[in-house]
């Protein structure tokens, strides 16, 4: 079965073994359908949820969902933290439809279109989370390292940042099997995946405590942190 899905929108655009075009599919109403219509045939992917709901804080009373898409991942944390007040950020037409649709009748998640190239808004009051779920790959690297130090500072002290990403394999054959193993064959310039190790570097350099990779399963990843209270 190949897998149209943001996963799908695998490249290997930077990715140390191979140099591809730098390009960024998601404006493309076709292109986001696409995920939504595989999205739950991501192999493993509950298992990756689950692992980023064990690490959230014990209470939560606002959290961010950055490239949120249809709201999936930000649904699922309002299952165990009904009370939260959640919002949602992203830029594709076809998401935030979804969005706007899933979340119609919920006040306490707000939508807001934010393209994650550019620097996340200002806020008055902290995160006691903030959350991703493949999203954050699509951006070249060095605006990864700048939007985690801004995440940083837009948590309150003891918040938690998880991105369940899409991460760089450390080979390229291991990158082949993961693409043969999701049956994928042709892949997306949208992604510029990066290694696990380097991501983590960046969160201690930036400030995270308790540092790690919780999940993995090949090419899919929880990266978290916290921030020192």
């Amino acid at each position: 079965m190949i897998i149209v899905s943001l996963l799908m929108c695998i490249t290997i655009a930077d990715m140390p073994y191979v140099h591809a075009k730098n390009s960024n599919l998601w404006h493309l109403p076709e292109h986001a359908v696409a995920y939504l219509e595989q999205a739950d045939a991501i192999p493993h992917r509950a298992e990756g949820e689950a692992a980023l709901l064990e690490f959230l804080p014990p209470r939560v009373n606002r959290i961010l969902d950055l490239g949120s898409g249809d709201g999936r991942l930000l649904a699922l944390v309002r299952l165990v933290h009904s009370h939260l007040h959640g919002i949602a950020l992203d830029f594709s037409d076809a998401m935030i439809e979804r969005l706007e649709e899933r979340f119609a009748n919920d006040p306490f998640v707000e939508v807001v279109r934010h393209d994650l190239d550019a620097p996340l808004p200002a806020v008055n009051i902290p995160f006691d989370a903030v959350v991703s779920s493949f999203a954050i790959h699509h951006l070249a690297h060095a605006r990864k390292r700048s939007l985690y130090a801004e995440i940083f500072d837009r948590l309150a002290p003891g918040g938690v940042f998880c991105n369940l990403e899409h991460v760089a394999s450390a080979t390229a054959s291991l990158h082949a099997a993961f693409l043969e193993r999701l049956g994928i064959v042709d892949e997306d310039p949208s992604n510029k995946l990066l290694d696990v190790e380097t991501q983590l570097l960046w969160l201690r350099e930036i400030g995270f405590d308790d540092v790690d990779c919780h999940w993995k399963w090949r090419e899919l990843a929880l990266l978290a942190g916290v921030k020192p209270s």
